[in-house]
């Protein structure tokens, strides 16, 4: 039986993740700040640990390699945060939040779990998730894109430290996609609409859609793929729609 760590639990895209991997037969370990409001299946565990801190990381590693018995095969990191406002808008107190919910967290996360692959004989997984605003300019973003182009520049190291142990490093850059987090934001139908028109395909993403990429990079079918960042953005930075004249 696989097993996986899922941090940042408690959220929509990581919660439909989890659902995924139950269904593929995976016994999960599930981290959050909020370990308390997890629903949990038979014989999985839930880890009250801030994995924005070093000693946080560490612990829900180390606990999801206790309850398991071996070092996790995978670690999903899906804890982070949104933060969209214009720079001279950002305070420090919100610019610091933003890494370290984003960067520190997905460094973290890393540095507890990269070395145990290493000392493990079996290969090991770690997937992340980055932004569309790392990829290409989308105003109002400048702290959340900073953050998630780290991500980024973290997944393509951790894959070339790595790759000697077996473990691959890959991350899903999405667009807006529905979760509790972003559900204000698409209740005005006048704001859902000029959401949707920013994607080619017409539309924002849903968090099962992240859930069903993210469940294929972590299983054996994506055995060849590392380092890599995949967009899930609707076409978002790949495309320039072709807008009729009036």
């Amino acid at each position: 039986m696989k097993t996986c760590l899922i941090t940042g639990a408690s959220g929509g895209v990581a919660t439909a993740l989890a659902a995924r991997l139950r269904d593929a037969g995976w016994r999960l370990a599930l981290a959050s700040r909020r370990a308390d409001e997890l629903v949990l299946a038979d014989g999985e565990v839930a880890i009250a640990a801030d994995v924005a801190t070093e000693d946080g990381a560490e612990t829900a590693v180390a606990r999801a390699t206790e309850a398991f018995g071996q070092v996790p095969d995978a670690v999903a990191h899906c804890a982070g945060a949104i933060l969209i406002a214009p720079i001279g808008r950002t305070t420090e107190a919100q610019y610091r939040a933003c890494l370290a919910a984003n960067l520190d967290s997905a460094f973290f996360v890393a540095k507890a779990y990269a070395p145990r692959v290493q000392k493990s004989p079996a290969p090991g997984a770690l997937l992340f998730f980055s932004s569309v605003a790392a990829g290409i300019g989308v105003a109002n973003h400048a702290a959340i894109a900073m953050a998630k182009g780290g991500v980024e520049a973290l997944v393509r190291s951790l894959a070339a430290d790595f790759s000697g142990a077996g473990l691959r490093a890959n991350a899903i850059a999405p667009g807006l996609m529905r979760t509790p987090a972003t559900e204000r934001m698409l209740t005005n139908e006048a704001a859902a609409k000029a959401i949707a028109g920013q994607y080619p395909l017409g539309r924002h993403g849903e968090a099962d859609e992240a859930a069903a990429l993210g469940a294929f990079l972590l299983s054996d079918d994506a055995g060849w793929i590392s380092g890599q960042v995949i967009g899930l953005d609707g076409g978002f930075q790949a495309v320039r729609p072709y807008v009729k004249s009036p």
